[in-house]
């Protein structure tokens, strides 16, 4: 997997339709959420991430690639096992759907 973020285009998808694109690519997706501001320090994990916003924004920052990318509603994120990065919650709040692959 190759870090990447995809925004969505068109009509902005509702959680259904975002679970089923998830599904389809075998992944078991999960819904997780997190209030206005809040925040996750730099860490790793040991598998790939697949992360649609659903509500909301959210801000992921990738320290080692002088890097960050803003997430809306409808975007994507694809970040590889192993790879740094923290997280802060727009003004709104946000609500995403995850799902992982063995990295």
């Amino acid at each position: 997997m190759t870090f990447s973020v995809t925004h969505w285009s068109g009509d902005m998808p509702d959680e259904s339709t975002i679970r089923h694109r998830m599904e389809a690519e075998g992944l078991s997706p999960y819904m997780w959420s997190n209030a206005p501001g809040d925040r996750y320090a730099p860490h790793r994990h040991g598998y790939d991430k697949v992360i649609y916003v659903v509500y909301g924004s959210i801000r992921f920052g990738l320290p080692e690639l002088e890097e960050s990318v803003e997430l809306d509603p409808g975007d994507r994120l694809d970040l590889p096992a192993g790879i740094l990065h923290d997280a802060i919650v727009g003004g709104e709040g946000v609500r995403c759907l995850e799902g992982h692959h063995q990295g």
